[in-house]
């Protein structure tokens, strides 16, 4: 225990510590403390506010050893059609990490779009943000500008903003609103849409547009909370501006409660 009570005052917290190495959300992982899941140094932790050095103790959850957290990367790509997002891919059909530099850190993508989509994402090894940017009861906005084919009316596009019965399950609201529409040189109706989507079920854009008649022909994903598309081209990938990383951690912060830059 005297151990333990050294590790008091040490200035990183044990969940953090988890989160940090991409064990589980900082609330998740205060649940794996108080289970009595978690070891620091062979000694059982059933009590939040022990502190540890992750360069240095020997921690662990249900027996096998958190790996030591490096340097935390954030990286916005703009994903082109016909990529994976993924690490690797069983079919080796290429994947989003493909399009950045090779890293020393272990970067994931937060989220998901789809094969056929393009657009934003978000490439980091910072497990507590990306837990809390995909948790459902959050909310946090993602933009996408979707093509599709014919000319939804408006009482169709109303459908889609109230929310609509997919799987047996309601969506959540959402802002829809006409870019524009347009006959191409095919002699075929496109309208373009941008919708507002505050939850990320599988394939949610484009199940919404099917059921409504109007297939989706190209999605793009414009926004993710205060990150932008614009600048950056597909195929291409940068690191987080420290304007763009403190905007994200406000939003965050803001949704979740949680101010996840304390230690």
């Amino acid at each position: 225990m005297r151990e333990m009570a050294a590790k008091e005052s040490q200035s990183i917290r044990l969940q953090k510590v988890l989160s940090a190495a991409g064990v589980a959300s900082r609330r998740a992982a205060e649940k794996l403390i108080v289970d009595g899941r978690v070891t620091l140094n062979g000694v059982t932790v059933r009590k939040l506010g022990i502190c540890a050095d992750p360069q240095s103790d020997d921690i662990r959850v249900d027996g096998r050893r958190v790996a030591r957290p490096g340097p935390r990367r954030y990286l916005l790509v703009h994903k082109p059609r016909g990529v994976v997002t993924t690490r690797r891919d069983p079919q080796r059909r290429k994947t989003v990490i493909d399009l950045v530099p090779r890293l020393a850190e272990y970067v994931y993508p937060v989220g998901r779009l789809d094969y056929d989509s393009e657009g934003l994402l978000l490439l980091t090894n910072d497990g507590e943000m990306a837990s809390l940017l995909t948790h459902p009861s959050h909310g946090v906005s993602r933009v996408y500008e979707a093509t599709v084919r014919g000319c939804p009316t408006d009482q169709q596009l109303r459908r889609i903003a109230r929310g609509m019965r997919l799987d047996g399950r309601k969506t959540v609201p959402a802002e829809v609103r006409r870019i524009s529409s347009r006959r191409t040189s095919l002699n075929t109706d496109r309208a373009y849409i941008q919708i507002v989507l505050r939850e990320g079920r599988n394939r949610q854009v484009r199940r919404m547009f099917e059921s409504i008649g109007h297939p989706v022909v190209r999605l793009v994903r414009t926004s993710i909370g205060p990150l932008r598309l614009r600048g950056l081209k597909s195929g291409q990938s940068r690191d987080l501006s420290k304007e763009e990383l403190s905007a994200l951690r406000g939003v965050l912060n803001h949704v979740s409660k949680v101010n996840i830059d304390d230690n």
